[in-house]
Order: structure tokens, then C-alpha cells, then sequence
């Protein structure tokens, strides 16, 4: 399967069971069999993801990419022989980061939830123009990038985990606080969000928000 056919549903899916880490082997670069040139677009995911590994705590050493061609066995087993001992070092899954199973589960989920949304995105804000891996470096690198991916994926995500929450019955800004961790005010900024766009409203009676 080419590279560029790996999705970042595929990525998550993994890690929702319970895999501590995703190697994704492709061609060298330049050297695609097909003009889509799909290696390149697996190396932007890999770029994206693994950002939004970092904006939900998780080490982002867990998803590695590497380029080499089907000549090269004795380069692929060390590879992979070296992500599996990375691996090992970094620990469990979520355990190693500090995050219990239910918050590295909902953080899994709202992103699942987000990928067609993030496939647009990628397409129409985060795609590279030019095709070399040092346009990548380059491009992934700069802040106005981090910029961009906070304000277009990092706000909708955290909209998402509170939903998802909500979605089980209605909790107070002090308990969605306690299990998202994360300040009260920013737990407020976001639901005065999702109030806005006809998504949560307040139970007097009760106290707490809950989903519409």
C-alpha cells in the first residue's frame, strides 16, 4: 500500500488499541511510482500529527516516518528495531505522559471525530507547495504554522472533548474542569462558544451545562 494512502484515522485507531506507537514506512522521496507523489503527503500527516500529539500531551516521538526503497531489508529491520526500542523506552501509552486512561481515551475520541475536518484543513491551509523534505522542515517549523493549527484544529478539539463529555449527562464548569484539566476560564471560553453556536445550555435547575 502506497504511503500516501495512510490516514490519520488509521493513526488513531492504532493507538485506541492500545499500541504504544505507529512507524509508517514509505518510498524515498523523489521517487514515488505514482505523480500523486504520496510519500510527501504521508510526510505532512506525519508533521500534523504529530503536533496534535504535543496539544494532548502525548509524546510525539510515538509516530515515526521513514523513507527507503524495497532494496533496502537490512535498513528496514534496523529501523524498525530502533522504533521498537524507542518505544520501549518511552513506556505505556498515556501512562508515561501522565494521563489516565479515561482523559487519553476522550482526547483519542474528540480527535477521531475531528479527521474529516482536519483532512480539509491540511488541503486547504497546511499543504506544502513545494515537494522536498527540507520545504517540509521548514514549513512545519515556523510559528505562524503552530499559529494556525492552534486556532483551526487545537479550539474545535477541545470543543469536541466537551461534548463528548456532555454527551454522557450534564456536568458544572468546576467537574468538566477537573476531568478535561484544564482552568475553569478556558472550560467557560469554551462553552460560551459552543452556547453560541446552539450546542450546550445551561440547567438552572440543575446547575451544570448539558448538550442540546
Amino acid at each position: 500500500m502506497c504511503s500516501g494512502r495512510v490516514d490519520l484515522q488509521f493513526i488513531l485507531r492504532a493507538l485506541m488499541n492500545n499500541m504504544d506507537g505507529v512507524f509508517i514506512g514509505g518510498c524515498r522521496l523523489g521517487e514515488c511510482n505514482y505523480t500523486t507523489q504520496g510519500n510527501y503527503y504521508a510526510l505532512g500527516l506525519v508533521n500534523i500529527c504529530r503536533k496534535l500529539f504535543q496539544k494532548i500531551g502525548l509524546n510525539p516521538e510515538r509516530l515515526e516516518i521513514r523513507f527507503m526503497s524495497s532494496a533496502e531489508g537490512i535498513l528496514f529491520v534496523k529501523v524498525v528495531k530502533d522504533f521498537i526500542h524507542k518505544i520501549r523506552e518511552l513506556g505505556p501509552l498515556g501512562e508515561s505522559e501522565g494521563l489516565s486512561q479515561d482523559l487519553l481515551n476522550l482526547k483519542l475520541q474528540a480527535l477521531a471525530k475531528l479527521v474529516p475536518y482536519i483532512r480539509l484543513v491540511e488541503r486547504e491551509r497546511l499543504r506544502v507547495p513545494e515537494k522536498s523534505e527540507a520545504a517540509y522542515r521548514e514549513f512545519f517549523a515556523r510559528e505562524d504554522v503552530d499559529r494556525l493549527i492552534d486556532e483551526l484544529i487545537v479550539e474545535k478539539l477541545n470543543l469536541s472533548e466537551i461534548m463528548l463529555l456532555l454527551g454522557h449527562g450534564p456536568l458544572s464548569t468546576a467537574e468538566l474542569s477537573e476531568r478535561l484539566g484544564e482552568k475553569p476560564s478556558e472550560v467557560l471560553h469554551h462553552l460560551s462558544t459552543l452556547s453560541r453556536q446552539g450546542l450546550v445550555r445551561f440547567d438552572l435547575e440543575q446547575k451544570k451545562f448539558a448538550a442540546i
